[in-house]
């Protein structure tokens, strides 16, 4: 079963103990787009995915549903 990103995000941040301000500073963008992307409102683009990707040292494949382990 593929998970949508607002799904892939949430496990993200229970795991990591990370709040939506803690992680939208991490990655350069408003607490209130993160809200978005949980409520599956939005996803984020090319330029956010990156900037998750080296933020966490993470492969984008991960936040993309394509690998489930980080």
């Amino acid at each position: 079963m593929e998970n949508d990103f607002s799904e892939i995000l949430r496990e993200f941040l229970q795991e990591n103990n990370l709040t939506q301000v803690a992680f939208s500073k991490m990655i350069g963008v408003k607490q209130s787009q993160v809200s978005e992307w949980l409520r599956g409102k939005a996803k984020p683009g090319y330029d956010i995915l990156k900037s998750m990707s080296m933020a966490f040292d993470i492969s984008a494949d991960y936040f993309l549903g394509i690998k489930e382990i980080y």
